[in-house]
């Protein structure tokens, strides 16, 4: 579905992204994990374009339609209208949800509809509050941002994307902005999602709902991709020695200093 070859990109002396390497196909959740600052959220801002990669190539590919969409970095010319293209076939869900604090639930929900699809205001509406049913929100649809939680913001956010019926998510450490408490439900509806068979990729530190969710696990260092197996021989057998230190550091970080 989507190839990504030789990705770079890097913030002024910071190489980020080192020669990315990766196929994503249909179907796939694909976790992500690594330490802080190795470029795993800018990877995801790459996929879709908010970040502009300075080398590399992208293909997406559609066996059913025969459709094929290239984008060569750096953008120019007709690289530039296949990468909205392709951004056009994502959806992301951002760490802060980036709802709009002036419009109510339905509204948000319903606004890429309308701008970005040019949907009409009823059938917008019938998508929006069928999403918003989905996410468990359906009774507040009339509250505005700021009436919600954490998690209710994250759950609309999810709403607003399902409703463009991406082929592909993108989800940026969604419960990293949240309480403890509310994390459980957003990882509840992330799950439902991927039980749809939507194609997924999650940047998550929940190291336990990465490995329960995903059928691929990608560990991300120094803006290379160290491991790209299954969650089972990712967290029980990996193979770099990098991977063990990252991994033994979380498991010593969720474990208690002392038991009483």
């Amino acid at each position: 579905m989507l190839e990504i070859k030789g990705l770079k990109k890097k913030f002024e002396n910071n190489q980020v992204l080192d020669g990315i390497d990766l196929t994503i196909n249909k179907g796939d959740v694909i976790g992500i994990i690594g330490p802080s600052g190795t470029g795993k959220s800018t990877l995801l801002r790459c996929i879709n374009t908010l970040e502009r990669a300075e080398e590399g190539k992208i293909v997406y590919k559609n066996d059913d339609s025969n459709e094929e969409i290239v984008v060569n970095f750096p953008l120019k010319g007709i690289n530039k209208k296949n990468a909205l293209k392709i951004r056009k076939k994502t959806g992301m869900v951002f760490q802060n949800f980036n709802l709009f604090e002036h419009k109510n639930t339905l509204k948000n929900v319903m606004s890429g509809l309308t701008i970005v699809q040019k949907k009409n205001k009823k059938e917008a509406e019938e998508i929006a509050l069928k999403e918003l049913e989905n996410v468990g929100l359906l009774t507040h649809k009339n509250h505005y941002p700021r009436h919600l939680s954490g998690g209710q913001k994250q759950r609309v956010a999810i709403a607003r994307t399902l409703a463009m019926k991406p082929e592909i998510i993108l989800l940026d450490e969604p419960t990293s902005a949240l309480d403890p408490e509310l994390i459980g439900e957003v990882l509840d509806i992330i799950k439902k999602v991927a039980d749809l068979g939507y194609t997924m990729i999650l940047v998550s530190h929940e190291m336990d709902f990465i490995r329960k969710v995903s059928n691929r696990v990608i560990f991300l260092d120094k803006g290379h991709v160290i491991e790209d197996d299954t969650p089972d021989e990712v967290f029980n057998n990996p193979k770099n020695e990098r991977t063990k230190q990252f991994l033994a550091k979380m498991k010593m970080l969720r474990e208690p200093e002392y038991v009483i």
